[in-house]
């Protein structure tokens, strides 16, 4: 995952795209921002989460973290993207919205 990971950063760089890499996910409770290990490897624009995967097939795990990604950083829409296949543009990736993003269109 870590070529991958500086492949994409230097894509983002060229291409003048805002993001974030390897960023701590802050947790709130009742006031009070906690410790946590969560790190999620992209935020682009400040609304969208990329987590990068090397494996074999996504499983929910991934896609709960995903998801608990997008909803700390209220983030619209999160995308996987599995590199361990022979193509993924069709089999590779996988985009998730929140109810953030259904909410848009209340």
């Amino acid at each position: 995952e870590s070529v991958y990971h500086q492949r994409i950063i230097k894509e983002f760089e060229l291409r003048n795209i805002n993001f974030k890499s390897e960023l701590e996910i802050p947790i709130k409770y009742k006031g009070f921002e906690m410790q946590s290990k969560l790190r999620c490897d992209f935020l682009i624009e400040d609304l969208l989460v990329i987590e990068l995967k090397s494996v074999a097939e996504i499983n929910s795990l991934f896609e709960a973290q995903l998801l608990t990604y997008m909803n700390l950083l209220n983030a619209l829409i999160g995308s996987l993207i599995n590199f361990n296949l022979k193509n993924i543009f069709y089999e590779g990736q996988k985009t998730y919205v929140n109810k953030l993003y259904n909410e848009l269109w209340d």
